[in-house]
């Protein structure tokens, strides 16, 4: 029993890490967030978020860091955490881990992703999904299928294609390039 409460304290404090480097809050940030959905919510989504986030049914704020938790999270600029739910999208820069069932980062994924349907622009680190998809990966893909069209690592699963890739752009069950 003692065992299983391990992860939860592992993570929780996996999310508090990028508390601790990030600089001191802005006037403009808030320590916590709830929201209904936007914006029904008590952070306006133009302020940032440092600390916990909870988002009911759907949640949108500048910046996060730390904790973030419901059914779907946004954020329009950066990332930093654990994020957990339904559905994650992050428009800008995304540091940290994401446990959704779809994991959305439009600029650069630093970390992990973990989920039926991973997607980032540009990501250095690990995807594990049912579909992975990059413009560009540095790093380990694992899912059904793996796209990504830069690969700088390791994709294993049944299909994976890294179109710009010379030689092998499409092969199963493992594709590389170092």
């Amino acid at each position: 029993m003692k065992n299983r409460k391990v992860v939860p304290a592992a993570l929780a404090l996996l999310a508090l890490l990028p508390l601790a480097s990030a600089p001191a809050r802005a006037e403009s940030s808030s320590p916590i967030q709830i929201a209904l959905f936007n914006p029904v919510q008590i952070v306006p989504e133009t302020k940032s978020v440092g600390g916990l986030r909870i988002n009911l049914i759907y949640g949108v704020n500048k910046d996060m860091s730390g904790l973030d938790v419901g059914l779907v999270n946004s954020t329009k600029g950066v990332f930093k955490g654990f994020q957990y739910g339904i559905v994650g999208i992050t428009e800008g820069k995304f540091y940290g881990l994401g446990d959704n069932f779809v994991n959305i980062a439009r600029d650069e994924m630093r970390g992990v992703q973990w989920g039926f349907y991973n997607s980032a622009r540009d990501a250095h680190g690990a995807m594990f999904g049912f579909i992975n998809s990059t413009e560009s990966m540095d790093g380990f893909q694992l899912a059904f299928l793996n796209m990504t069209q830069n690969l700088r690592g390791l994709q294993v699963g049944l299909v994976n294609v890294a179109s710009k890739v010379p030689g092998h752009p499409v092969l199963p069950i493992v594709n590389w390039k170092f």
